[in-house]
């Protein structure tokens, strides 16, 4: 019966996910790679254990990805990103011009359609925010200037990143002149703005209400804010994600005044690792054998990590070189964004499956080079090195 071959695809995935993950982090490295690879080995490509995916595990893989996001964007408090400067906002704007120019400049010189090349440039936007911030606070140094920098930079990649999504998803779709990519433009920082500017403000008016719903009714009433967000940026041809960090970004300031995270946390254990196990089922690995997929995925690989160090980097040499470095490859990771996007891109039509491939080889590349970077970078760094050139950093 098809409800149980669905039901034994589920547990498969939600197993082999969890063991990926419990693997990958005694190595040392991040769950999601563990989570990401178990989809892929168990997938139809491989050795079979979950069949041909139905329409309902996609349905799985997308509330995965809407969790997601929402418990990215509790973790990005609006005052947050407005304590960190124009720094995070200069590395931010150039980590996103950067790998853009790159990304799209190479796949128009390989001869590949302007579509394409604007969505492999998309693609390379992305910094993974969840990772790099997993990363920072196992080194001891999430709260140190250079950390709030990579944070701030990457929550605006990622906004400027999903809007330009939108716009190649919508161009895609029909025949769109240049006025109709403005006003879907326009449509979309609107409500960004709208959403993340109020949203935070309107929830802090709602509190007295909140309080008397209790923390689970304010869960619930949580999940709910995050669903109909999701579903209004769909409606507004935007990725449901948008609307699920804004949601996430609305209520991060009463996270710790309801325990949300805590309530939060089995639904996000359930959930998310459906999307990447899912995510991973999907990639057909048997793409890269063919040399030439190979060689694209080493040479994006490669371009997307000097988009981020020169982007990212160069923005912020007043610091110091070490600094500089320690920004540019913290921004290097694409992790569970990148790999948003190769999905989002290959479900409507705009990648096929070898450039799917590409891409979540990028992703996975590019998040598992870092750890072992960034230790390395902070190892024996003497605070006093990187003193900035006229200005205490730790006033930014």
């Amino acid at each position: 019966m098809m409800g149980d071959s669905l039901l034994v695809d589920l547990t498969v995935l939600f197993i082999g996910a969890k063991l990926g993950a419990a693997l990958f982090a005694r190595l040392g490295q991040p769950e999601v790679i563990g989570e990401l690879l178990a989809g892929v080995i168990l997938g139809p490509h491989v050795i079979g254990a979950v069949g041909e995916l139905e329409e309902t595990l996609h349905v799985f893989q997308e509330l995965g990805a809407v969790i997601l996001l929402f418990v990215v964007g509790l973790d990005t408090p609006l005052s947050d990103l407005k304590a960190v400067g124009g720094r995070s906002l200069a590395v931010g704007i150039s980590g996103v011009a950067v790998p853009f120019a790159l990304g799209a400049g190479l796949m128009l010189l390989l001869g590949r359609s302007g579509t394409q090349s604007v969505f492999i440039g998309t693609a390379m936007v992305a910094t993974s925010v969840g990772i790099t911030a997993r990363v920072l606070a196992d080194l001891g140094e999430i709260r140190s200037p250079q950390a709030r920098i990579i944070l701030g930079a990457a929550v605006i990649d990622d906004i400027l990143g999903l809007l330009v999504l939108a716009v190649v998803a919508a161009s895609v779709a029909g025949s769109v002149s240049a006025g109709s990519i403005i006003v879907l433009a326009i449509l979309a920082i609107t409500f960004v703005a709208l959403v993340g500017g109020l949203g935070p403000k309107l929830i802090d008016r709602l509190t007295p209400y909140l309080d008397r719903l209790g923390n689970q009714g304010v869960l619930i009433v949580s999940l709910a804010l995050c669903l109909g967000l999701a579903s209004l940026a769909e409606a507004l041809r935007l990725a449901a994600i948008i609307g699920a960090f804004l949601a996430g970004m609305a209520l991060a300031e009463t996270r710790d005044r309801y325990q949300l995270e805590e309530h939060l946390a089995p639904v996000y254990s359930f959930l998310v690792p459906f999307f990447f196990a899912i995510t991973g089922a999907v990639l057909d690995p048997s793409v890269l054998a063919d040399p030439e997929i190979a060689l694209l995925a080493t040479v994006v690989t490669v371009v997307a990590v000097a988009g981020k160090l020169i982007g990212c980097g160069v923005p912020v040499l007043s610091m110091g070189r070490r600094s500089a470095q320690i920004v540019g490859v913290g921004m290097v990771p694409r992790g569970e964004v990148g790999i948003l996007v190769a999905t989002v891109g290959l479900a409507q039509g705009i990648i096929g499956n070898e450039l799917y491939a590409v891409v979540v080889t990028m992703s996975i590349a590019t998040t598992i080079v870092v750890p072992p970077v960034l230790a390395r970078l902070y190892e024996g760094r003497a605070r006093h090195l990187d003193r900035p050139r006229g200005r205490d950093i730790e006033g930014i």
